[in-house]
């Protein structure tokens, strides 16, 4: 559910190692303190000199944490990238996503530096990693070296800045990790005089939800969005006037960011404390994020479903089941959960932080309301004889909330029960409470899964055909799928529907897993079983479709029958099967620079490798995906010279090839 708007300028997708996990989610623990003398680290990006942050530690993105800072480069490249400690050169890769063209320097204390996004190494690593891409005839490359073999020194120019990679803008991505691959915040040991601070973060929205079937906000199974009337000011004391009613457990929730001295980026808050009736509730400190699997609980750490619904990314003041990130003080799952009364008022204080400890407050009161087996929150509406009630659900944690707008009253004004029917049997379900048409009946699922619910002539199929435990393997099979969800697939009980679509004169056959409302954590495995084997097996793969029609490649791997293809997926969605049969094409754009220039186009599957050959010897090209550019680079000493007969060799990930001879 989390389509955030990105706030920096990068994807932070580092796919340079895979990291096995086993085992279930374990409660949180809490993150160590590494110890750095203020210092230390030298700002690789003009140090010295006033610079900006277009993002910091810990801000919250599409499926993980923001790992690091984002250096502002004055909107340019090649920009020197200096070293920020003593150390060597570990490991660099050059790839055209991620974190494209990206450095690795490890100190003496243990800590590695990450440089993102930049444009060109230099030498002598460039030396070495040009000789190891003309001998596997390859620009895609990852290497790792040993200490001793590169060695630098704090204040080298060790690359040039770029926009490579996932990158919207040029800036350099810049990380510090520790020995178990933790992403820390380099802003945690005092800062740097070249990024000034001094503005407090600022409040968006508090929030409180109902956490338990009994639990009510404002009389509802609702989540209550509490919205500042003007956006407060940087640092501002933010008191909502209004008393908010609930009673059971409850969680909060909160919405905001920070900014810098003279910039516009909207930042990540790094802490946030609550307090209740002044004593200490609840704490986080995004100071270490666990990489790379630990930055995708950036899912759990939101109302992803909310996020995805309203656009509104909230985060949860409350550890919630799944969650195992070292943010917390004290540590523990349930941490931060609050039970309100009857009677009794709750001051909720809030205090938001950013690294610099420039703060901001907010003060809101919760007051404790007597339980009610049923509520009229509204009084009854008009009768109106010709409306015929309308039902509908949705699944929030373990419970069922329907809807029936226009549900008949007895002479009471109460409405009538709600009937959950399963293998014949049935449940009466009494209503929960009425707001003017609407009447919102609860249920435990856990308890046992309807088939269907009914209300008079009303029926709704239960479209949920199974649960789906968390923390262990679990596999589910229908005549049309099969699934596996391992020990980390899910962060809490999952209630699974899928669904199966013949193929028709306008679509092919089309399988649905799961809702795009839930986010997975480790991988599902997915088995497409298909009715009609493919003719071309080894051009045809799975594709994830959007409702307007988008395609997008996921791949899989076909069983000796053809009749079964299987993948991995870390998104629930909708899958179809097509075949690709036509190669890429290329269009040489000019020679800018004496260079050559193509743009690169496949129509389904995407572009997987891409070869030019001048007078039969490789020459190396650089790939843009952001703008479907290749392109040879001046001051290769290994590339033969650009003249006479040459060709492109363009490869999908179908397998078509494309060769395009060239006269230059």
């Amino acid at each position: 559910m989390l389509s955030t708007v990105s706030h920096g300028q990068d994807d932070g997708s580092d796919d340079t190692t895979s990291h096995k996990v086993s085992g279930p989610i374990r409660p949180a623990t809490a993150a160590t303190t590494v110890a750095v003398a203020p210092g230390y680290f030298l700002l690789p990006i003009m140090p010295g000199q006033q610079n900006f942050l277009a993002a910091s530690m810990g801000e919250l993105r599409p499926n993980h944490f923001h790992g690091g800072l984002d250096i502002k480069t004055a909107s340019v490249i090649n920009k020197p990238v200096y070293a920020a400690a003593d150390g060597y050169i570990s490991r660099l890769k050059q790839s055209s996503f991620g974190y494209g063209n990206v450095l690795y320097i490890t100190h003496p204390n243990g800590l590695t530096t990450v440089y993102g996004h930049l444009n060109e190494f230099l030498d002598p690593v460039l030396t070495e990693l040009r000789r190891q891409q003309y001998e596997k005839q390859t620009y895609e490359l990852e290497l790792f070296f040993k200490p001793g073999q590169f060695p630098v020194k704090r204040g080298d120019i060790v690359a040039k800045s770029g926009n490579t990679g996932g990158s919207a803008g040029p800036h350099v991505h810049w990380e510090v990790r520790d020995g178990q691959d933790r992403q820390l915040n380099p802003l945690q040991w005092g800062g740097f005089p070249e990024i000034q601070d001094h503005l407090g973060p600022i409040l968006q929205a508090l929030a409180v939800e109902p956490l338990a079937i009994t639990a009510r906000v404002r009389g509802q199974f609702e989540r209550a969005v509490l919205v500042p009337k003007a956006q407060p000011l940087p640092g501002a004391n933010t008191v909502f006037p209004d008393t908010v009613a609930c009673v059971g457990q409850v969680g909060l929730l909160l919405q905001g960011f920070d900014r810098f001295d003279q910039a516009w980026n909207k930042n990540g808050i790094q802490r946030v404390t609550v307090r209740v009736n002044g004593q200490p509730h609840y704490q986080h400190v995004i100071d270490a994020v666990p990489f790379p699997n630990g930055s995708r609980q950036v899912n759990n750490f939101v109302d992803y479903a909310y996020h995805m619904q309203a656009g509104r990314m909230l985060q949860k003041l409350w550890v919630d089941e799944g969650n195992d990130l070292p943010f917390y003080t004290p540590p523990g799952l349930g941490q931060g959960k609050l039970t309100v009364e009857p009677g009794k008022v709750y001051t909720i204080e809030y205090e938001l932080a950013d690294s610099y400890n420039n703060k901001a407050t907010a003060r809101l009161v919760l007051r404790g309301e007597p339980t009610e087996d049923y509520a009229a929150l509204t009084p009854a509406p008009a009768p109106t004889p010709t409306a015929k009630p309308l039902l509908r659900y949705d699944i929030t944690r373990n419970l069922l909330r329907a809807v029936v707008t226009n549900a008949p009253l007895d002479t009471a004004d109460v409405p009538a029960n709600l009937i959950l029917r399963r293998s014949g049997r049935e449940l009466a379900l009494r209503p929960s409470y009425r707001k003017g048409r609407e009447t919102t009946y609860l249920y435990d699922l856990r308890a046992g899964l309807p088939d269907s619910l009914v209300l008079g002539e009303v029926s709704k199929r239960f479209d949920r055909q199974v649960m789906i435990p968390a923390g262990q393997e679990t596999s589910y099979t229908t005549p049309h799928l099969n699934l596996v969800f391992g020990p980390q697939t899910l962060f809490s009980p999952l209630y699974l529907s899928t669904a199966y679509r013949p193929a028709t004169a306008a679509a092919p056959e089309t399988w649905v897993v799961g809702s795009a409302l839930t986010p997975l954590y480790l991988p599902l495995r997915v088995t497409l079983k298909t009715t009609t084997p493919p003719a071309d097996r080894e051009r045809t793969a799975v594709y994830s479709v959007t409702a307007k029609g988008g395609r997008a490649y996921v791949g899989g791997k076909w069983d000796e029958s053809g009749q079964q293809v299987s993948f991995n997926t870390k998104v629930f969605g909708q899958y179809r099967l097509y075949t690709d049969t036509k190669a890429p094409e290329a269009r040489l754009l000019g020679k800018p620079g004496g260079q050559l220039l193509f743009r690169v186009g496949d129509d389904l599957s995407g572009l997987a490798s891409y070869r030019l050959f001048v007078g039969g010897r490789f020459r190396l090209l650089r790939y843009e995906h952001k703008n479907s550019t290749l392109f040879t680079v001046a001051n290769d000493p290994n590339a033969p010279a650009l003249h006479g007969a040459a060709e492109l060799r363009l490869t999908d990930q179908a397998g078509n090839e494309r060769v395009i001879p060239l006269a230059l």
